[in-house]
Parts: structure tokens; sequence; C-alpha cells
């Protein structure tokens, strides 16, 4: 039980959220697009990653002076639901705000 409240936790956090749906696509994503993407300075994107990394979510490769980030593979199911619940009830959100 404590893995799960890691990553509500590590989700429940803004930025850490939009990261988090920026990566869920599978693919690899440099920090520097994350930054873009966000709005966030460096500093503040490593912090963001270094929690959702602990939590278990995402894994890192070092690529020169830049960090790449992708979908932890080997999250187990189970945690890879929570984290697919927090995003369509995102999308939902944003669908009934929308309208």
């Amino acid at each position: 039980m404590n893995r799960e409240i890691d990553i509500l936790s590590a989700l429940a956090e803004p930025t850490r959220l939009a990261a988090v749906r920026l990566l869920w696509d599978g693919r690899e994503h440099c920090v520097c697009e994350l930054m873009r993407e966000l709005g966030a300075t460096q500093s503040r994107m490593s912090r963001h990653m270094a929690a959702l990394k602990q939590a278990g979510l995402v894994v890192d490769r070092r690529d020169a002076q830049w960090v790449r980030y992708r979908r932890n593979p080997a999250l187990a199911n189970h945690l890879a639901a929570i984290v697919d619940a927090a995003m369509a009830s995102l999308a939902a959100n944003e669908e009934r705000n929308a309208a």
C-alpha cells in the first residue's frame, strides 16, 4: 500500500501530474522539452522529476548535458492503473470545463 501512497502523493502536484501526462505516451522526453512544455526552470523540473523517479513512475537516462525521462516500463500493472485513472480523470475534467 505504501507504493500506492507514494504514487498518489507524486501525482498530487500539478507540475508533476502534467509531466507524467507527457511521459505517459511511452516515448522518451528530454528534460529540456519538459521544461519548455511546462514552463518550468531546470532546477524546478529536476526536483519534480526526482520525486517522480523516487515514486517509481519514471526512469531516466543521461544524454550529454541533458537527462531523458520515460515511463517506467517495469511499473506494476496495478500501479500503472492508478496513473491511468488519474489521467482519465484529468481528461474528463478538461472536457467538462471546455463544455
